[in-house]
């Protein structure tokens, strides 16, 4: 039973990161309709930048809130220097302009810190736990990062006022430009957000993956899977999604033989292959968009 909680808490801990990688997908979708799928890319170069702060001797914590400020502002950049121009195109446009910057993103990690896999220092500190139980305290601190995430962002949304105008131009940004509203600031600060939820993702998974270019490939199809669930448009959704995908994928490979570690990955592709089959509307398996 004692394993069986550690692999469950282990799950959990994967999920939560898998959930902040959907949450940034979700995100990007409902303020610009585009999928990105450059979102793990630009992650795994937030969790770069984290790691060149902490090889300078900033300690973690330190570091976090600084790879978010970057992180936010990178993702605004982007979007004004290369997303706008192909916004409102034809549908197929943005989708290659975000697989190309993906692509982009890889491509120039790989140039500046080459493919060699680096160690991430782990933020929870091993001295505070005993035993197999080493796993299970660092899974619990992934999930309390990823709780507080979610929780700022919420109360973000709901209760302060450029909150609101964020939920406004994602509902109708016809009518909020009407209003007044400066649409492209409030966009641009809609992947700014994105970038930086991405980014908890990114460095949270590196302790318990690698660091390298293509660290974020597997995390991204279980965030996809996370937010084709939702259909892209109910953060909620999007969140318990990427916790049971976790938690799923991990007693797979533990419980079950024919899959083991290596087939784990069939996990997110059997979810997205259902929900595209019997989800109901649009909005996904939820019919509407959930609430932020």
């Amino acid at each position: 039973m004692a394993g069986l909680l550690l692999q469950i808490v282990q799950g959990l801990s994967l999920g939560a990161v898998y959930a902040g990688l959907a949450l940034a997908l979700v995100l990007v979708h409902r303020f610009n309709g585009i999928v990105n799928f450059a979102q793990g890319e630009l992650a795994m170069l937030s969790a770069y930048v984290a790691w060149q702060l902490l090889d300078a001797g900033l300690p973690f914590w330190a570091a976090l809130p600084v790879t978010l400020a970057v992180s936010l502002v990178g993702g605004m950049l982007v979007e004004r220097s290369i997303i706008r121009r192909v916004e409102g195109d034809r549908e197929l446009a943005p989708v290659a302009v975000t697989v190309g910057l993906m692509v982009f993103v890889n491509a120039a990690a790989g140039l500046v810190w080459s493919f060699a896999v680096r160690s991430f220092p782990n933020p929870f500190p091993a001295a505070l736990s005993f035993g197999s139980a080493q796993s299970g305290f660092s899974a619990l601190g992934v999930l309390g990062v990823v709780a507080v995430m979610m929780l700022l962002l919420h109360a973000f949304f709901r209760h302060t006022g450029a909150g609101l105008i964020m939920r406004a131009v994602a509902a109708d940004p016809v009518a909020a430009r009407l209003s007044g509203v400066r649409v492209g600031r409030v966009l641009g600060l809609g992947w700014g957000l994105a970038a930086a939820v991405g980014a908890i993702a990114g460095i949270l998974v590196a302790p318990l993956l690698f660091l390298e270019p293509n660290m974020m490939g597997g995390v991204l199809v279980y965030a996809f899977a996370a937010a084709v669930v939702g259909g892209f448009r109910d953060p909620v959704a999007a969140v318990v999604a990427g916790l049971g995908l976790g938690v799923a994928e991990t007693l797979a490979g533990t419980y079950v033989a024919f899959v083991g570690a290596d087939l784990k990955v069939i996990v997110p592709l059997l979810v997205i292959v259902a929900v595209l089959v019997l989800r109901r509307g649009p909005a996904g398996t939820a019919g509407t968009a959930g609430q932020w």
